[in-house]
């Protein structure tokens, strides 16, 4: 059986540690979880690894957030995987910090790489895991806290959370996605 989970993040070092790129930090700690080393290809930097019997493709897509659905639908391609065995890691700005929901549709709620992967995908029906970051700025700043640090004390609370994403990643893989969902779900 084959995965393809993909973070969503921009790149470059600018928004290496921003609340917009926790996509790309849980799948950078589920790659040093399974050993795997990711690698700059077409549209993302790939990495693939072996979960008891299944087989993981994580991408990072290298598009930027608002085009993040060409990479995601690339890849689907590419590796002939349906859009229930895809899951799409990103922040939500609508959940406390380090809250946790995995769903199997649900809407963009006004997020760019949510919106590019429906645009590409022909719709919202394909399981997403979103990492609460909080809304703590002032009306009208919405941009500027996503692509912000963490506080420090978010900072440090920051591992657990990704490890319990990382948890919930594997289990989707394993267990299937409404098991997954009846045991992780806030």
């Amino acid at each position: 059986m084959k995965y393809l989970i993909s973070g969503l993040g921009n790149i470059g070092a600018e928004y290496e540690l921003t609340r917009h790129n926790i996509g790309f930090l849980v799948l950078d700690q589920l790659a040093d979880k399974l050993n795997a080393q990711f690698s700059t290809r077409r549209l993302a930097d790939k990495a693939e690894a072996r979960y008891k019997g299944r087989t993981l493709h994580l991408i990072k897509p290298s598009t930027y957030m608002n085009l993040s659905g060409k990479a995601v639908l690339y890849w689907m391609n590419t590796l002939k995987i349906p859009k229930e065995k895809l899951l799409v890691v990103v922040d939500d700005v609508a959940l406390p910090f380090g809250s946790l929901r995995m769903r199997g549709k649900g809407s963009t709620a006004g997020h760019n790489g949510l919106l590019s992967i429906e645009n590409e995908l022909g719709g919202s029906d394909y399981p997403r895991l979103r990492f609460g970051i909080g809304n703590d700025f002032p009306r009208g700043r919405q941009v500027d806290y996503v692509l912000s640090r963490f506080t420090p004390e978010e900072f440090e609370a920051l591992p657990k959370h990704i490890d319990k994403a990382v948890e919930m990643i594997l289990s989707f893989c394993t267990q299937g996605l409404d098991r997954t969902m009846s045991q992780f779900n806030d």
